[in-house]
């Protein structure tokens, strides 16, 4: 006896009907056209089409939760009233900005429905689909698809952040705004920020080669900024920075002097901003910058300071102020709303890290250019922390005062005033660019 022969048909794969397709054909039929011509239109059996007809008075009734197209099998009433309330709940939690997960998803879908349950009279058949709902997965997953519901990961303050919270301060910065006639060029703000200063993007040459070198993991070398500019955007106050080594061998060798650095230099083990360094960057930079400032421009001498309640914020900073800067009051932001009112996480921060980025970027390919040095030899060997500083002054100030000024748009939106397109960099700093590229080792 031979083999089997097989069949070389391939099994169709099922097609699922919309529920718009679904009462199209119920219409159609009702408007005198065959069974048969409606398999032909559709591409279906004549079975899947009377299957569809049989149903009609409970497609009819139907009416699906927002975002369901498709509905594989009839579900009662029910599970679309459920489905419906549900949604609305979860635009209540997004828009309050409470963090929701699958478990708790599934969770208040289950409380929805026994819920609407208890309220609807119960028969003996009712009884035994009590349990039938079980919230599972695959619930889950086509809920999102029908809802257009996206699982996001939320990172740092954004997780925590108190919407309500913010909108009633909006109100009192605005009186307090008025009540002392603070204008743009006396409001300042200032936020810390880490920086990985040898950090590449994960997809680069000088990354897979630091996996394969043994004993040499620059990526973890941190650096934290203290970044500072008012809300018109024409002052920007030298850079607080802590780092790990109070004198690195950079230093060392260059015989460099702290005090001549575009940068307030500190040091401690966790490269962390401290309390005691921040008054110090307050008494020592931002207070003498600030008071020369509004000296030169022929401004009222009076300040605002605006900061988060971090921990390096001290809670009576007023009260550490040198006398000869006691013009300067200090304002909080309230817990939890530094991702949505602190202007210097409106793009500010991001903004400057972008830039570093592209000096880093520049620096590599004019090394690898001009020099016989390959790129891990100059990562390993030469690109040491003077060469961070400097850009991070380059950074700094390619910042533009449009990205500045606009930053404050959630929080002071009155002092936002259109402004002409920013096109090109000042030609001085493009200059600077073009000596640095002709001399590559000026830096």
């Amino acid at each position: 006896m031979g083999p089997k022969k097989v069949s070389g048909k391939v099994s169709a794969q099922k097609k699922m009907m919309s529920i718009e397709l679904k009462r199209e054909i119920i219409e159609q039929n009702e408007q005198g056209v065959r069974v048969a011509d409606l398999a032909r239109q559709y591409g279906r059996s004549t079975s899947t089409i009377c299957t569809v007809l049989k149903q009609k008075e409970s497609i009819k009734g139907i009416t699906p939760a927002k975002g369901a197209t498709v509905i594989s099998k009839l579900r009662s009433s029910l599970h679309e009233k459920m489905e419906k309330l549900l949604k609305v709940w979860v635009t209540e939690k997004q828009l309050k900005g409470d963090t929701l997960t699958q478990g708790i998803i599934c969770e208040k879908a289950r409380a929805i429905y026994g819920d609407l349950l208890n309220q609807t009279p119960r028969t003996s058949t009712d009884e035994a689909s009590e349990d039938s709902f079980k919230a599972s997965r695959d619930w889950y997953d086509n809920f999102r698809k029908r809802t257009g519901i996206h699982s996001v990961v939320r990172h740092g303050e954004a997780a925590s952040s108190d919407v309500k919270a913010a909108e009633d301060y909006l109100k009192t910065f605005s009186e307090l705004i008025e009540v002392n006639g603070y204008i743009p060029q006396q409001v300042f703000n200032c936020d810390e920020t880490g920086l990985f200063w040898k950090q590449m993007p994960n997809r680069t040459c000088i990354t897979a080669e630091e996996k394969i070198m043994p004993g040499h993991k620059p990526m973890k070398d941190r650096l934290t900024l203290t970044l500072c500019g008012n809300a018109s955007g024409d002052c920007k106050i030298k850079p607080l920075l802590v780092y790990h080594s109070e004198n690195p061998r950079a230093f060392k060798s260059h015989k460099i002097l702290k005090e001549k650095l575009q940068v307030m230099w500190r040091a401690n083990p966790k490269a962390w901003v401290t309390r005691q360094f921040f008054v110090q960057w307050v008494n020592l930079v931002f207070g003498p910058s600030v008071k020369k400032y509004l000296q030169e421009n022929n401004l009222p001498m009076q300040a605002l300071l605006v900061f988060d309640n971090a921990p390096a914020h001290p809670p009576n900073l007023e009260d550490d102020i040198l006398e000869e800067f006691k013009f300067i009051k200090v304002l909080y932001l309230p817990p939890n709303t530094t991702p949505i009112l602190q202007p210097m996480d409106q793009q500010v921060i991001s903004n400057f890290k972008k830039l570093y980025t592209n000096h880093l970027f520049w620096r590599c390919f004019e090394v690898t250019e001009n020099t016989n040095l390959t790129l891990r030899e100059y990562w390993k060997d030469h690109f040491n922390i003077m060469v961070c500083l400097r850009m991070i002054d380059q950074a700094w100030l390619s910042v533009t005062m449009r990205t500045l000024t606009s930053a404050r748009k959630k929080l002071w939106p009155e002092s936002v005033a259109e402004r002409t397109f920013e096109g090109f960099e000042p030609k001085c700093q493009w200059r600077r660019r073009l000596c640095l590229w002709e001399n590559p080792w000026a830096w």
